[in-house]
C-alpha cells in the first residue's frame, strides 16, 4: 500500500518540496561573470550522474521525501544527450519540472520538451544589443537566445521567464529596455542581484545593483504596485499597473529569504547541497554505485537537510564562499 511521504524538514522546521538538479556542469557560453575564457576543468564523464541514477534520486525524493517541484539546470542542461527523454521520465514521476537554460538550443528542442511534459523555462538574458551580448558571453549567439524565446512560447512552456543579473558598469542601463522587451513579447522578466559564485572569485559587492536600485530604475517608466512573493519562490513581485504583468526581482543579498527557503540541490556528479552556499556536500553516487537501498538513500539525504543552517550570510562577514561555482553547483 502507498503511503503518503514525510516532508523533508530541516531543524528550524523549513519544509523542503523544490530539487534544483544539475545535470551537467558544462556550458556553451564563457559569460565574464561566471567563469573564464578557456573555460573549466569539465567533469569527467564517468563522474556524471547516468540518466538512470537522476531518476533513481527523484523517485525517492518525489515518492518518499515530498518533492513537488523538479527544476533541471547546469552548466547548460541543454547540452545533455537526450534531455526530452529523461524529462519524459521524470515528469512521470508526478512533480512540476522546469528548466533554467541560456536559451541557445532552445529553439531546436522546445517542442520535444513540451511533449515530454515539461512546464515551463527560466531563460537567461542580461542584455538585448548584440555586441553587448558577444562581450559579456565571449560568444555571438543573442540571435539563438531570441528564437529559443520565441519558440519556448510558441510551444506553450508559459510562463516563458527572462532572467537577467544587472552588473555596474555592464548592463544596468538595461533594465527598462529589458522589462519592456519582456512586456512587447509576453515573457515574465526577473532581474537577480549578483552573487559571489563566479570561478575567478571576482565578485564585488559595489558592482552588484542591489533590489531597490532596480525598482528605483523600473519606476522610471512603470507604475508598480506589489503583490508580494509566491509561497515560497524567490523572487519578490511587483505587477504594472494596468496590466497583467508581473516583473520579479531576485534580492539573495540585500534582502534573504533563507527563512523560506525550500530547496536542495543535486549537482551533476551527485553530491547533494542543502543550500547554494553550503560549504559541504553529501555523496549521493557513492551511496548509488555502492549498492545502497533506497532506505539508506533516504536517511542520507533527511540528514543532510537536518544540519542546513539558518542562511548564507552573504552580507556579512562570516560569510564564507563555496568551493563550487555556480555552474559546478546548478541554479
Amino acid at each position: 500500500m502507498n503511503t503518503a511521504p514525510r516532508p523533508l524538514l530541516d531543524r528550524f522546521g523549513r519544509v523542503h518540496t523544490d530539487l534544483r538538479v544539475s545535470l551537467t556542469d558544462r556550458c556553451n557560453l564563457r559569460c565574464t561573470y561566471c567563469m573564464p575564457a578557456e573555460g573549466l576543468n569539465w567533469l569527467p564523464k564517468a563522474e556524471v550522474l547516468s540518466d538512470d541514477e537522476v531518476l533513481r534520486l527523484v523517485r525517492i525524493a518525489v515518492g518518499r521525501l515530498g518533492i513537488t517541484s523538479v527544476r533541471l539546470t547546469g552548466g547548460e542542461p541543454l547540452l545533455r544527450r537526450g534531455l526530452p527523454a529523461l524529462v519524459g521520465r521524470i515528469t512521470a514521476l508526478g512533480p512540476e519540472v522546469s528548466l533554467t537554460t541560456n536559451g541557445i538550443g532552445l529553439a531546436r528542442t522546445a517542442v520535444a520538451l513540451r511533449e515530454a511534459g515539461l512546464h515551463r523555462v527560466n531563460v537567461s538574458l542580461d542584455t538585448l544589443s548584440p555586441e553587448r551580448y558577444a562581450r559579456i558571453t565571449r560568444r555571438d549567439r543573442i540571435a539563438d537566445v531570441f528564437a529559443g524565446l520565441a519558440a519556448a512560447r510558441a510551444a506553450g512552456l508559459d510562463p516563458v521567464k527572462v532572467n537577467a543579473v544587472p552588473v555596474r558598469g555592464v548592463n544596468e542601463d538595461e533594465i527598462v529596455a529589458l522589462a519592456e522587451f519582456a512586456l512587447e513579447h509576453g515573457y515574465r522578466m526577473r532581474f537577480i542581484e549578483s552573487m559571489p559564485l563566479d570561478a575567478q572569485g571576482a565578485w564585488d559587492r559595489a558592482t552588484m545593483v542591489t533590489a531597490d536600485e532596480i525598482l528605483a530604475e523600473l519606476g522610471t517608466r512603470f507604475d508598480l504596485v506589489p503583490v508580494g512573493r509566491h509561497g515560497n519562490a524567490p523572487a519578490e513581485e511587483w505587477r504594472i499597473i494596468g496590466t497583467d504583468t508581473v516583473i520579479g526581482v531576485i534580492a539573495s543579498v540585500t534582502r534573504p529569504f533563507c527563512g523560506g527557503c525550500d530547496r536542495v540541490r543535486l549537482t551533476a556528479d551527485g553530491q547533494l547541497r542543502n543550500c547554494l552556499f553550503a560549504t559541504e556536500e553529501s555523496d549521493l553516487r557513492a551511496l548509488l554505485r555502492g549498492g545502497a537501498d533506497d532506505d539508506r538513500i533516504e536517511e542520507a539525504w533527511r540528514a543532510t537537510i537536518g544540519r542546513k543552517g539558518p542562511g548564507h550570510a552573504i552580507d556579512s562577514a562570516d560569510f564564507v564562499r563555496p568551493d563550487r561555482p555556480m555552474s559546478a553547483i546548478g541554479g
